[in-house]
């Protein structure tokens, strides 16, 4: 794969992030839907909720963190990428400039990756802060990288594929929101009907939550992870595929 020329398109995204980082509602937004979800499963709920394998709470804030890193890797890629090729025709002067389709993917895709991390590291720094069960562990770390780079690669595919900027929140709707809540983010999957195990195992995110929470490697971490990079090749593969094909 040519990577020629993607550091100009992640410079550029990272400059225009960088005038949102400073403003507050941008932080605020980051925040508020993991904050909510904190405070109303973890300290709301999750006071009744009990675990063999310890406080819910230290359950809880990895697939926090997991979700939300997944929620911003994605939705700022697929919503800004749409809006740039459907409306701005921007995205029309990247294709047309001396740069590969594979360094147009690399450059959206590690930029979407920076803000999902920037986002997680938010929510994993409030959990150090406010629940002492809660540490960091090299899966966390290794998980989150690379949800952010998987999801930052779906992301590209759905600002491709989409028609309209309304569309993708079609997409947001049957593929995110699902994964948000079925992917056991708020509760264990070995409580979930033997029926259903099998389609919630399809979701990237069950993958992502089951390595996230380990602190040993084993085969399910192993499979996990194996299930995670094929997602990311095969999602790298169709989106830098949809760059080098576009002709809008």
């Amino acid at each position: 794969m040519n990577l020629t020329g993607w550091y100009p398109v992640f410079l550029r995204e990272m400059l225009l992030f960088k005038r949102k980082l400073l403003k507050v509602s941008y932080l605020v937004s980051a925040m508020m839907v993991p904050l909510i979800y904190l405070i109303v499963f973890g300290f709301g709920l999750g006071r009744n909720v009990h675990l063999s394998s310890g406080d819910y709470l230290a359950f809880l804030i990895p697939g926090l963190v997991a979700m939300s890193s997944m929620t911003n890797s994605y939705s700022w890629i697929a919503g800004a990428l749409n809006l740039n090729r459907v409306y701005f025709k921007t995205f029309q002067v990247l294709v047309q400039a001396p740069i590969t389709a594979g360094g147009i993917m690399l450059g959206e895709v590690l930029a979407g990756m920076v803000k999902g991390l920037f986002a997680a590291s938010l929510l994993i720094g409030m959990g150090l802060f406010l629940h002492g069960s809660f540490t960091l562990t090299p899966f966390l770390l290794l998980a989150t990288l690379l949800n952010c780079f998987m999801f930052a690669c779906l992301g590209v595919i759905i600002g491709m594929v989409a028609k309209s900027h309304e569309e993708t929140s079609t997409y947001n709707n049957f593929l995110i929101l699902p994964m948000s809540f079925f992917s056991g983010t708020f509760f264990p999957l070995d409580r979930v009907p033997v029926a259903l195990k099998w389609f919630i195992y399809l979701f990237p995110l069950s993958h992502t939550n089951i390595l996230i929470r380990k602190t040993s490697f084993d085969t399910p971490a192993l499979v996990s992870l194996l299930a995670m990079g094929v997602y990311t090749l095969v999602f790298l593969v169709v989106g830098t595929r949809l760059i080098s094909n576009y002709g809008e």
